[in-house]
């Protein structure tokens, strides 16, 4: 199971979470762990390039793309390989919603379509979408969300 899916900004604020099957109060746990791994540990990091890292028996897979950091976490089935493929349909999502890699303005910019995304490729904490054309295709089909 996808644990969790969390996108941030340089300065370790929150951008975009997305848990599954965490308890509430663990939550803020795993937001500052994360957050404090990549602070520790994504600096002079290549777009893209993916480092792992293990913890309470669960595996994270991490990247830096354009500002924003995203981590993904997942355990059972979801090893590092699941989630290396995880993290690269995610990738290349959000360059597909932007453009290229985001910077954090551009990022909340493309806020909306970034999380229908999401939405479209982890459904209950599992892979569902894959393919590039059918995500921006189910994104495009959805009406607005009213806040």
């Amino acid at each position: 199971m996808i644990l969790a899916l969390l996108f941030a900004n340089s300065e370790g604020n929150i951008l975009v979470e997305r848990f599954n099957g965490v308890p509430a109060e663990e939550r803020l746990h795993w937001r500052s762990f994360l957050v404090k791994l990549g602070a520790d540990n994504l600096k002079g990091v290549k777009n893209e390039e993916l480092l792992v890292a293990s913890h309470k028996s669960v595996y994270i897979v991490y990247t830096v793309l354009g500002d924003v950091s995203v981590y993904v976490v997942g355990k059972d089935e979801y090893d590092e390989l699941a989630l290396a493929e995880v993290i690269f349909v995610i990738t290349s999502a959000v360059k597909d919603v932007c453009g290229k890699p985001p910077t954090e303005r551009l990022f909340l910019d493309k806020y909306g379509k970034i999380c229908l995304s999401l939405d479209e490729i982890i459904w209950k904490g599992y892979l569902e979408n894959t393919e590039k054309d059918r995500i921006r295709r189910l994104v495009r089909l959805k009406p607005p969300t009213e806040f």
